[in-house]
């Protein structure tokens, strides 16, 4: 019962990380506008340092090597779902030749909710085989969290979500950690939810960053512009490498 209690907690603490938002309730919308495409790149870098340096690396761990191109292919698999969810939305929102909202936007919430649910069932999985270790999962997972999720909320923003709807769109997908959590503590924190989940992740993270992400970036003609955010695209991936192990 303790554990259960240890795991809830601490899945609620990560899930109250995506708050951090609503900084940017406070900020005049000039200011907000500005930083706007920062958040961007920091965000795609976050993403792709956290596919290619932390899911896929441990994804290839959990998998062994008789298992061969496992990984890679729940990775494209990932990468194709994502493709055609982005399609689909695009078409339920746009098809009338009228698109307020980026359907980036609504990816970066799909992805994130996986990667919450990923990042739940690890912080179950330390927790049921050591306190300690549950709890420098949970601090490692905090220091990710924090910077990733006030990039996600400016994503939202950028993608054209008022404040307010953001601000409870990042907490709603915040929340998949809990769900993790009592998953992985249901279910003994399987292997093999793990073992499938990290690679399918990393392929919508890679997806998210390289299709929809980057591109906003490439798109700035104005260099003065451009170079910071690709400077917060290197911090995202530094960040990542920093967490790693």
């Amino acid at each position: 019962m303790d554990t259960f209690l240890y795991i809830l907690g601490a899945t609620f603490i990560v899930s109250l990380v995506s708050v951090v938002g609503i900084l940017a309730l406070f900020l005049k919308n000039k200011i907000l506008e500005k930083i706007l495409l920062l958040l961007v790149g920091l965000s795609a870098g976050a993403m792709m340092g956290g596919a290619f340096l932390h899911l896929l690396p441990e994804a290839i761990e959990e998998f062994g090597e008789e298992f061969g191109s496992a990984p890679y292919i729940l990775a494209l698999a990932g990468f194709i779902i994502f493709f055609l969810l982005e399609k689909f939305l695009h078409w339920r929102h746009c098809h009338k030749g009228k698109c307020d909202i980026h359907t980036f936007g609504y990816m970066n919430i799909i992805g994130d909710g996986v990667h919450n649910f990923v990042d739940g069932l690890i912080i179950a999985a330390s927790f049921l085989a050591d306190g300690g270790l549950g709890v420098v999962a949970l601090l490692a997972i905090i220091l990710h969290e924090t910077p990733q999720e006030m990039s996600d909320f400016g994503v939202l923003l950028y993608a054209g979500f008022k404040k307010m709807k953001a601000l409870a769109l990042n907490y709603l997908s915040a929340t998949m950690v809990i769900v993790g959590g009592m998953v992985g503590y249901i279910f003994g924190a399987s292997e093999n939810f793990i073992r499938y989940l990290l690679p399918f992740a990393a392929g919508g993270f890679i997806y998210i960053a390289a299709a929809d992400l980057l591109p906003e970036l490439k798109k700035e003609k104005r260099m003065a512009k451009f170079l910071p955010s690709f400077l917060m695209f290197l911090i995202g991936l530094g960040l990542m490498l920093v967490l790693k192990d």
